[in-house]
């Protein structure tokens, strides 16, 4: 049924490896338990479409849809590519806000299996329409199916309803079941947490299951997963640590220690958001040394990048001046392309290293080996890093800084001895802050969210009347340019009372489907400067 990978196997570029598969979110709540979520939900859509609009560099989302199924499923938005359409994803969460709240009725059994089934053929007619004119990058769509209902219930419903559907496009099936429960307190959320769930819980062999809580932090979170780079067909980093300290392991071809592992942010970087920070003062420009690690490890090469280990450093051995950068995360890779045995095995040795590291209250100092690229005459700069080892199974690594990066800087011994004034003083100023045991950024707003949708409003508003003039003009144009498509739509049980959306999956054939993006707005305004025939 569903393999729960995609189903090219060959090398992948840089961009499918960073860029995210088209996702189809399908919200399956019915009410009176619509009323509860509706207002977290589309605040945490609303907050994480403001940073993937607003992201520079390469897009790290494709495509994205949305059905709604109540008494009966409807698509909310067809599907647009992200980047570019924050007014279009905006008008979406705008319409869920609107859906009714109050009520009852008797929802039809099928109907959530006929939004999948619905989002995948329409996935499947927009690639063919794409692919007429442009190389795609994706073939295989995940779809998320958010439920208030139970979700086992809900696993088996789609098991059922789905046996005899073709899901070789659909590279992953989840569905995440939003609890009624919600946070007591903000101080309970660890900031290394994700919402708490059954991640690992898979029913069958096809269906993913997750739990999240109802409340914006927690499906917030579960939203910018989807900017992680998950992609399973290559190892990203390969850590490399001396073999005659270890027997019995499997090692790599220069006769060292290799444990094979995925690169994870940590965090997003400020210089990768517009108006996060003054341009002169950035601290970590995209193009510096520790985000060149990252985008080496997802180039696809026949050799991973290398970390190789030199030196361990006691733990309080570090002075924390020295690193530079953002941090990044460390797990033993997932790569679909290494039998069982061997991803199991590489697991063990990962977790034994965060343990004995731990133990022994050490850190590791690597040194990055860049990927060859050729014979070459000039020695490439190396960049160092410092790796930190946690309580969960990941390691942390950060750049730190080499002798020909230090400048002089005194640091005179501290006085013993201040003035007695003056310490009363500074005692009493800090007697009278409060004192929290750890840092939770999830209690520090820096309104970035509103800046940023304040920013995509004002960009697209200005992109907007043109828009709306040009279909003005050429309305019929348009019309028949985007019937092509459209596909047929499957069979649906009409709401009594209630008008049909445009544009919607209950809509004839004849109408709109998919919205262009501002690329094919563009491509449409140049054929009709220099029409090229009939």
């Amino acid at each position: 049924m569903y393999h729960g990978r995609s189903t090219g196997k060959g090398p992948s570029t840089p961009t499918q490896i960073y860029q995210q598969p088209p996702r189809l979110l399908i919200v399956h709540i019915a009410l009176p338990s619509w009323a509860h979520i509706c207002s977290n939900l589309c605040e945490a859509l609303q907050n994480f479409f403001c940073l993937a609009c607003s992201l520079m560099g390469p897009s790290r989302m494709s495509l994205f849809s949305l059905y709604m199924v109540q008494n009966q499923h409807e698509c909310i938005l067809p599907f647009v590519q992200v980047k570019g359409n924050f007014a279009r994803l905006q008008a979406c969460i705008s319409e869920l806000r609107t859906l009714q709240k109050e009520g009852c009725f008797r929802p039809h059994s099928t109907s959530l299996q006929l939004a999948v089934e619905d989002g995948l053929q329409q996935f499947k007619q927009y690639t063919r329409h794409v692919a007429t004119g442009a190389a795609l990058s994706y073939t295989s769509l995940e779809i998320t199916v958010l439920t208030s209902q139970p979700g086992k219930e809900v696993v088996k419903q789609l098991e059922e309803g789905l046996k005899d559907t073709d899901l070789v496009r659909v590279r992953r099936l989840q569905v995440v079941e939003i609890t009624e429960g919600v946070l007591e307190c903000m101080d309970s959320v660890s900031p290394v947490e994700e919402p708490s769930s059954d991640e690992s819980s898979v029913l069958g062999t096809d269906i993913d299951l997750q739990t999240i809580d109802n409340d914006v932090v927690s499906m917030e979170i579960f939203f910018k997963a989807w900017l992680h780079n998950s992609g399973t067909d290559q190892e990203h980093i390969h850590l490399l640590l001396p073999s005659r300290c270890f027997s019995n392991i499997s090692r790599s071809g220069d006769d060292s220690m290799c444990l094979k592992c995925d690169l994870q942010e940590r965090l997003l970087s400020p210089s990768l958001l517009p108006g996060t920070a003054d341009g002169s003062l950035r601290m970590d420009d995209p193009k510096g040394d520790f985000s060149t690690l990252y985008q080496m490890a997802s180039q696809s090469s026949a050799s991973c990048y290398k970390l190789r280990v030199i030196k361990a450093l006691n733990s309080s051995g570090i002075c924390e001046s020295l690193t530079y950068g953002l941090p990044f995360i460390l797990r033993p890779t997932s790569c679909w392309q290494l039998d069982w045995d061997e991803l199991e095995t590489n697991q063990q040795h990962f977790h034994a290293l965060c343990h004995s590291l731990l133990k022994r209250e050490w850190l590791l100092l690597a040194k990055g080996e860049p990927l060859s690229g050729g014979h070459s005459l000039r020695t490439p700069a190396s960049t160092f890093y410092v790796i930190v080892p946690s309580r969960s199974p990941t390691l942390l690594v950060k750049a730190v800084a080499t002798r020909e990066l230090l400048l002089p800087s005194p640091f005179p011994p501290l006085p013993e001895d201040p003035t007695d004034v003056s310490l009363k003083t500074v005692e009493r100023v800090l007697d009278s802050l409060e004192l929290e045991p750890t840092y939770n950024p999830l209690q520090a707003w820096s309104h970035l969210y509103s800046h940023l949708s304040n920013t995509l409003t004002k960009l697209q508003g200005r992109i907007q009347p043109s828009l709306e003039s040009r279909a003005l003009r050429k309305a019929g144009q348009l019309q028949t340019n985007r019937v092509r498509a459209t596909v047929a739509p499957l069979p649906m049980i009409p709401t009594p009372g209630r008008a049909p959306k445009m544009p919607a999956a209950s809509k004839p054939s004849s109408e709109v489907f998919f919205w262009p993006s501002k690329e094919e707005e563009v491509e449409e305004q140049k054929g009709e400067e220099y029409p090229s025939g009939p």
